[in-house]
């Protein structure tokens, strides 16, 4: 009986992106080693970048498949190179895949993101009064069968303009296409809370009391207003938003 090709046997993968200068290789191998602590079993850990340089040998890294997408000067990334993941052929991999973005701490065991059922899942984005009824998610964390949704990415390379007039970033053309099919679902609203809307005291409180981990948390998820080292130190990017410094990231934000 031939031997099998260890690259074409289905397993779990976990998957993160790098690309520019806004994240260092220090955020991939503090990924690789809270993923290792909380992740029961074998998993392959691959960071599609363009610049592998000083990250960890145990993690595979791969370039980032061509998007050919032209940003005028000034013009945001709406981190649309996300969506190559979703290529028909990704590097040879097979399998499940977990996407992670870089700024997260990890602070509970990842194992149920491999079991929860579910063609495509996502964070359902942050519920705030006037976002109840939208369907976004957060693609902070999402998981999918690798190469099972190249129309993804297929209808975003043919129709780049129209998607990028129409969605604001690839979060929720990402969620549109996957609700269009069928196939969108969330996670379980505790695994994932934001750190802005979850993690910190209301006001007054938060003059005195520490940001901290709500309950069942297992991911805790950085956007807009600070990443995990701002945090540490007590900093966020809009004046009078004051905070404490989060002092509970060290014992998870490390390698």
């Amino acid at each position: 009986m031939p031997s099998q090709d260890p690259v074409a046997t289905p397993q779990r993968h976990i998957l993160c992106m790098k690309w520019g200068t806004k994240y260092g290789p220090e955020y991939v191998n503090r990924l690789y080693a809270m993923v290792r602590r909380h992740l029961s079993g074998d998993f392959n850990f691959v960071c599609l970048t363009d610049d592998a340089k000083g990250i960890r040998g145990e993690v595979q890294c791969f370039p980032i498949p061509p998007l050919d997408l032209e940003l005028a000067p000034g013009q945001p990334d709406r981190a649309w190179k996300k969506l190559t993941t979703f290529e028909a052929d990704l590097h040879g991999l097979r399998g499940q895949a977990l996407f992670i973005d870089l700024d997260v701490v990890i602070v509970g065991s990842l194992n149920a993101f491999f079991e929860y059922p579910g063609e495509f899942l996502i964070i359902h984005d942050y519920a705030r009064p006037w976002r109840r009824r939208r369907i976004t998610g957060n693609s902070s964390v999402y998981r999918f069968e690798l190469g099972a949704h190249p129309d993804v990415l297929a209808y975003f390379r043919q129709n780049m303009d129209e998607v990028q007039a129409r969605y604001r970033n690839e979060q929720t053309y990402l969620s549109a296409f996957m609700h269009r099919k069928g196939t969108l679902a969330y996670w379980p609203a505790e695994w994932c809370p934001s750190f802005k809307y979850h993690g910190i005291p209301a006001w007054p409180t938060n003059y005195w009391r520490e940001p901290f981990v709500p309950k069942d948390a297992r991911i805790m998820v950085f956007h807009g207003e600070c990443n995990p080292p701002d945090a540490l130190a007590g900093r966020r990017n809009r004046r009078f938003r004051f905070i404490r410094p989060a002092r509970w990231i060290t014992q998870f934000w490390n390698a």
